[in-house]
């Protein structure tokens, strides 16, 4: 059997940022106790099915999983290694914020086999952190990646977030050079997406950010110029753009979100986390009493949502997700996942979008170009089969 990627989902934050539509709140400390005990018991019944498969990645998402204890982290990452077949050099990731990393807790992740960190950084304007509602300021970044290499992290990667209201492309760009001042092994750099239901989603959808004297958001040109500045100043830095919003020094790549994109099996423990195991996929309930009741109830395969994908929407997928690797994908590769060559399914759009200049072919990889990453969504549209 293929190898098998983990994600657990930790949904704590000390306060919910302006932007942030994930599944994710403040809870006081009884509330995250009981939680680590159902998903540390989800990690048994899942364990009893899949804990066969050799699990090659493992990533701690959020909210903030920093926030836990090191004692609490101690207790699930125990568990997870006695219920599944953890790999010796399985990548080992935990997303942090630079306001709750302590040489306590940092120091019992690594201890527990924690290695690589994913620091939500954002910005290194204090200006733009204020507006996002981030809990920490541009110091508390640096101190916090000293504080990660002293106890031994040699695999960091920073988020950073482009397209803030009021922001110029000279604003991302200081934040990019101070980022690659760091020397960070990995960079995720991502466009704000104003989402209904937030803080700042809700102002710029309905008007209301003029009342609030925020700015306006930048215009799709000075996007765009982030995004050909930002990727120009990284490659000069030494960093391959691998994927259309993922940068690594060689060697550095994510592995647990190349699974994500390559059609790798993947298990999600906790909240509102989302599994897919050959053509089947399923996800958690998404409110935790529901998630606790499940867990304990052992009514496991009642309350999660599952799907069967068809072999159309598994082409789909692939195409999708293979896209957004600037190696793209294997017409090889499709053939023998699908049992049909890549040019009968999809000849019409790749004759049509080499055309165009928005693909391009070389031996068995179709990918897009640099003007096909710009217009990405519109050339994945096309994929869509009838």
């Amino acid at each position: 059997m293929r190898p098998l990627s983990l994600y657990l989902h930790l949904p704590f934050c000390v306060r919910k940022c302006r932007y942030c539509d994930f599944l994710s709140h403040p809870a006081p400390e009884e509330e995250i106790r009981a939680y680590v005990r159902t998903l540390c018991a989800e990690a048994e019944q899942q364990g009893m099915k899949y804990g066969g498969r050799t699990v090659d990645t493992v990533f701690f998402g959020g909210g903030t999983p920093s926030l836990l204890s090191g004692e609490l982290f101690g207790e699930i990452m125990q568990r997870i290694f006695r219920c599944f077949k953890v790999e010796p050099g399985a990548e080992i990731t935990m997303e942090c914020n630079p306001g709750t990393l302590t040489y306590e807790n940092i120091t019992r992740c690594r201890q527990e086999g924690v290695n690589r960190l994913s620091i939500g950084a954002q910005s290194f304007l204090d200006k733009e952190l204020l507006l996002l509602g981030r809990i920490h300021r541009a110091i508390d970044i640096e101190e916090s990646f000293a504080l990660a290499r002293s106890v031994g992290f040699r695999n960091i990667s920073l988020d950073l977030m482009s397209a803030l209201p009021g922001q110029t492309t000279e604003d991302f760009l200081y934040s990019v050079r101070k980022a690659i001042d760091l020397s960070p092994e990995h960079l995720s750099v991502y466009s704000l997406i104003t989402e209904e239901g937030t803080e700042l989603g809700d102002a710029y959808l309905d008007g209301s950010y003029v009342e609030k004297g925020w700015s306006a958001l930048p215009d799709e040109d000075t996007e765009r110029a982030m995004v050909h500045e930002t990727a120009r100043c990284l490659k000069e830095a030494g960093y391959e753009q691998y994927e259309i919003s993922n940068y690594a020094k060689p060697g550095f790549s994510s592995r647990h979100n190349t699974g994500y994109w390559t059609g790798h099996d993947y298990l999600g423990l906790g909240i509102g986390a989302a599994s897919k195991i050959g053509n089947t996929r399923f996800s958690n309930p998404s409110d935790t009493a529901t998630y606790q009741r499940m867990i304990v109830g052992q009514q496991a395969e009642e309350a999660r949502d599952v799907q069967l994908l068809s072999k159309k929407e598994e082409m789909e997928e692939f195409c999708f997700l293979g896209l957004r690797m600037t190696e793209g994908i294997s017409t090889a590769v499709f053939e023998r996942t699908f049992g049909a060559p890549f040019e009968e399914v999809y000849g019409e759009v790749l004759a049509k979008h080499l055309q165009t200049g928005l693909l391009a072919k070389e031996g068995d990889n179709v990918f897009l170009t640099e003007r096909g990453l710009d217009l990405a969504n519109r050339v994945m549209a096309d994929f869509l089969l009838d």
